[in-house]
């Protein structure tokens, strides 16, 4: 699994996923996550998953993870390019102001 973080403007960060987004993948995830939440230079995060080709319930779990903690500072998330495993996505904990944006294969 990898994780890339872009940023496009003073306000806005990508965390772009690729490869597995599962146990292990979720796991060498979490201190660039932790560390994207500890960092309040950045108001809105923006999840990308166009080139993740497998995801389980612990890479949903990392992005909840995510996007709890970055609620509770007030701060938003947006998910971009969801594909495969439709049925993790459609039981995904996140209120209407966070839903998943398709992608191919969705």
């Amino acid at each position: 699994m990898g994780l890339l973080a872009r940023t496009y403007n003073d306000n806005t960060i990508t965390l772009i996923f690729s490869g597995n987004l599962d146990a292990d993948g979720s796991q060498s995830a979490l201190p660039q996550l932790d560390k994207v939440i500890a960092n309040p230079e950045f108001n809105e995060i923006e999840v990308e998953l166009t080139n993740v080709t497998f995801l389980d319930s612990s890479g949903v779990g990392a992005i909840v993870y995510l996007y709890k903690r970055l609620i509770a500072k007030e701060r938003s998330m947006r998910i971009e390019n969801v594909s495969g495993q439709r049925r993790y996505w459609m039981i995904m904990p996140l209120p209407k102001t966070c839903p998943p944006v398709p992608g191919n294969g969705f």
